[in-house]
């Protein structure tokens, strides 16, 4: 299990004797094949943040489809402000993303992939985006048995016959 920390945002309340500061740390987890959560932990330490943030990352992994190293077609995804782009790329480009959608992308185990974030950049509304768009993600054999066909397998095409010359 691969664990980042995304975001860690610090508020302060002001009382009587000061400021009291407490900290929320946004947290991806991923097994890299295939499974990812995200969670939320918020704390008076950072540290202890971090550990809540991580357990309900935990509680919430889902499960994504993926083509090999990379993902089966474009997809285009909001959430809230946030607008999140992720297209397949052929092997050997690596993640072409951003901080925040790489962290996800990397931990779900994708090596291959163009990303654009659009709009906010508000660190949890786009890891929230891109794993919205990541959850809609279908492979065509799921696509294919849902509408109840069958696929057809493609031969190779097979070389021209050489005909003589006249």
């Amino acid at each position: 299990m691969v664990e980042k920390v995304v975001f860690i945002n610090r508020s302060a309340k002001v009382v009587k004797g000061g400021r009291r500061f407490s900290f929320s740390a946004l947290v991806v987890i991923g097994d890299k094949a295939g499974r990812v959560g995200i969670g939320l932990g918020k704390s008076t330490e950072v540290s202890d943040a971090i550990k809540k943030g991580g357990e309900d990352a935990r509680n919430h992994m889902v499960a994504v489809s993926l083509k090999g190293p990379t993902i089966p077609h474009e997809v285009y995804c909001r959430y809230g402000g946030a607008k999140v782009l992720l297209r397949p790329a052929s092997p050997g480009t690596g993640i072409i993303a951003g901080k925040t959608v790489r962290a996800i992308l990397e931990s779900v185990g994708i090596k291959d992939i163009l990303s654009k974030s659009l709009g906010s950049s508000n660190a949890a509304n786009v890891v929230k985006a891109t794993l919205k768009g990541l959850l809609s993600l279908r492979l065509q054999e799921d696509i294919y048995k849902s509408r109840g066909l069958q696929m057809k397998k493609v031969e190779a095409p097979k070389a021209p016959e050489a005909t003589p010359a006249a």
